[in-house]
């Protein structure tokens, strides 16, 4: 049995990879990227201030994205954010604030979308 090797010009090969390098991130660039998570906005309505209860506010919205804290009270946040070099952004974004019992004291809804 005999091998067949070919050899490679070291020229071509670095070349083959810079090819590759540059290929790559051109797709990156032009490309979009999403942080976050989507969630039925169209529930945001249904929220009432000094009523709502964290309970409630999974069952209209599920997880949340993130959950944090202010003022000593905790918060949850529900948003998507979709990123393009070319095109604009897309983003929705909905922070509840609940008081020590959980029920919603305050909330914000923001969004780029028509």
């Amino acid at each position: 049995m005999k091998n067949h090797f070919v050899k490679l010009n070291p020229r071509a090969l670095t070349l083959t990879s810079l090819l590759l390098v540059s290929a790559l991130s051109t797709t990156q660039l032009t490309g979009c990227f999403t942080v976050g998570q989507e969630f039925a906005a169209n529930h945001v309505p249904e929220i009432k201030i000094g009523q709502t209860r964290k309970q409630d506010i999974s069952e209209l919205f599920g997880t949340p994205w993130r959950t944090g804290m202010e003022d000593g009270k905790p918060t949850w946040t529900y948003g998507i954010y979709k990123y393009a070099l070319f095109g604009g952004t897309d983003s929705q974004d909905l922070l509840i604030r609940f008081d020590a019992q959980g029920i919603v004291r305050s909330y914000t809804f923001s969004t780029t979308r028509k």
